[in-house]
């Protein structure tokens, strides 16, 4: 009888996975973030309560999405970049739903923050990308500049702008990570960074 041996994951140096393990997780975050990106487009801002429910659901649950990507997508070194922006989103949705009454005000603040802090990590993640390294380098820097697009207009933008510039960044996200999980499913590593 044939004696075959295991050969080591390609790429990661961990045993037990293999360069497409966790592809779907990826992919169901892109796909989710591109959804919310839609609906934050589809659903107007009638009233300031509402509109804090809705973007703190909306950044909860695509928090929730991007630490499963981050915990479940074995075999892509994008795993701590997906659980600290998930992490954050959860903590910045969670306080958008529960204390709605903080108002515009308060929102566009929180996006501000969220936005620009997202930017920074997703700019610091490209430099460290083998693949598709500008496509995250333009979106955090993309991401950055709406943060300071919105603070530069308060307090216009605390009514009308938050939705919009929160769906341009879940669409252009979602569209990331679906790349990258497409190239992952072909046998690729997952936001790929040098060894």
């Amino acid at each position: 009888m044939a004696h075959f041996e295991a050969s080591p994951a390609r790429g990661f140096g961990i045993p037990g996975t293999s360069t497409g393990a966790g592809w779907g997780w990826i992919m169901a975050y892109g796909i989710v973030s591109v959804l919310l990106g839609i609906a934050a487009f589809v659903w107007p801002f009638a009233a300031t309560f509402a509109a804090t429910v809705v973007i703190g659901a909306l950044l909860f649950v695509s928090g929730a999405f991007s630490i499963a990507a981050g915990l479940f997508g074995q075999g892509h070194e994008g795993r701590v970049y997906a659980v600290l922006f998930g992490l954050l989103s959860v903590i910045v949705g969670a306080v958008m739903v529960f204390e709605p009454v903080t108002g515009a005000l308060s929102l566009t603040l929180m996006v501000t923050v969220w936005l620009a802090m997202r930017g920074v990590l997703e700019v610091v993640l490209g430099f460290r990308m083998r693949r598709r390294r500008g496509l995250m380098i333009a979106l955090g820097v993309i991401n950055i500049l709406l943060a300071a697009f919105i603070l530069a207009t308060v307090p216009w933008s605390a009514l009308t702008l938050p939705g919009f510039i929160l769906g341009v960044s879940f669409l252009v996200g979602g569209v990331t990570a679906i790349t990258a999980a497409s190239d992952h499913r072909k046998g690729a590593e997952a936001f790929a960074m040098p060894g």
